[in-house]
């Protein structure tokens, strides 16, 4: 395919373009086509943040390394304090050891002094001069933080796949580790189209007809957020042969996405091209916005044409881009979801899976719009959207949802 698709060739796209797929078996197809990647780093823990683990983790030590205070207070042989109560006092003498009628003064966090057991809080003492005045009972390791009772030695912490947070990498820290073994990202190839686009943060003024390239760094930062590891390719021009070589120069991603030229127009290119080079899955889709979408393998990868309009491409990501980039990122997190109450009704195309933005306060769910696909602002605006399925004919004002919040 060299330059403009000729007269015969423009038919093409529009015959693909005729059947209209459903998202969730497109979805299947393309995910049987493609696994998480293989391959795994050692990386530290300063950079692990949302990185899925490949290997089990276990511990190289006891947490605590040795009994501690987990109370600010007295260290005391707890039999020594049997029977004590605010009526019967007990009374212990403060030394520098604990037990036969001894106590010793411990901050929480201080290792027990030899012949404690326990601790007593200073709420139940009163201190006497170089006596404590013990009025309740302690019983053996109370208060008191025991060798490996939070981590013992050699216990599985994290098993293979688990997403590290802050508090799992301090963890991993305490107990005197610095790497971690970690699956490697998928590389995510974005290839933007187009020749009314131009690049973002550039001086060019936009001429009418124009725009700004802004889905290649709405489609870097989702894929780096989902566990990927995004490139973005330089706008290529509505050309076949440009199009055919950035598809060729980024084949050694793990998943391509391509912005823009997925319609039926004269220089809408992606989707013929996509079966040219490998295998077209699937071109037009019952979810709304985003109709255009086109789904592919070129060299078994796996290939997402997404439309230029960018509410349109917001929808396509989170429908199909995000369960693939997880999954070959061994990772197994789903966006978060609240319950909301409908304060207007959501209309819905029959037959259609709809992507319908909406702001949330206080619990409560208010329809930005259902439909245009070019208004990013839509979604700047929201704090989640609503996935209505194709059975379902829109969503009733005061109807409890499901919100899946965006990232």
């Amino acid at each position: 395919m060299n330059g403009k698709l000729d007269k015969g060739d423009e038919k093409e796209p529009k015959l693909m373009f005729k059947e209209l797929a459903g998202a969730a078996e497109s979805l299947r197809s393309l995910r049987k086509r493609c696994g998480p990647v293989v391959g795994s780093e050692k990386i530290h823990l300063a950079e692990a943040r949302g990185r899925a683990i490949s290997e089990d983790v276990r511990s190289p030590a006891n947490l605590p390394a040795f009994n501690r205070a987990a109370m600010d207070g007295y260290a005391v042989r707890a039999a020594d304090t049997r029977g004590a109560t605010p009526l019967a006092p007990v009374y212990l003498e403060i030394a520098e050891t604990a037990g036969e009628g001894r106590c010793v003064p411990v901050r929480t966090g201080m290792p027990a002094p030899p012949g404690s057991d326990a601790v007593l809080m200073l709420e139940d003492a009163l201190l006497r001069g170089r006596e404590v005045e013990a009025t309740a009972e302690v019983h053996p390791y109370r208060n008191l933080a025991r060798v490996g009772e939070d981590v013992a030695l050699g216990e599985t912490i994290f098993r293979e796949g688990h997403r590290l947070r802050p508090p799992d990498i301090a963890l991993l820290a305490s107990l005197g580790l610095a790497n971690v073994q970690v699956w490697v990202r998928p590389k995510v190839a974005i290839i933007p189209t187009g020749g009314e686009l131009v690049p973002l943060f550039s001086d060019q003024e936009l001429l009418p007809g124009q725009a700004r390239e802004a889905n290649g760094i709405m489609c870097e930062m989702y894929a780096e957020i989902w566990g990927g590891s995004p490139r973005k390719a330089p706008i290529v021009e509505d050309d076949p042969d440009l199009i055919k070589e950035a598809i060729a120069e980024n084949l050694d991603a793990d998943l391509i996405l391509i912005s823009g030229g997925t319609s039926i127009g004269e220089e809408d290119y992606s989707p013929p091209i996509l079966a040219e080079m490998g295998e077209l899955l699937v071109h037009g889709l019952r979810i709304t916005p985003g109709k255009p979408t086109a789904l592919g393998i070129i060299d078994e990868k796996p290939v997402i044409c997404l439309p230029g309009y960018p509410v349109a491409a917001l929808s396509a990501l989170y429908i199909f881009a995000r369960p693939l980039i997880t999954m070959m990122a061994h990772r197994t997190d789903l966006p978060r979801t609240v319950e909301a109450r409908l304060e207007g009704k959501i209309v819905s195309r029959p037959g259609y899976l709809t992507f319908a933005r909406v702001s949330l306060n206080d619990g409560v769910a208010t329809p930005i719009m259902t439909s245009g696909a070019g208004i990013l602002s839509s979604v700047a605006r929201a704090e989640g959207y609503v996935l209505v399925p194709e059975e379902v004919e829109g969503r009733e004002k005061g109807q409890t949802v499901e919100v899946n919040l965006i990232e």
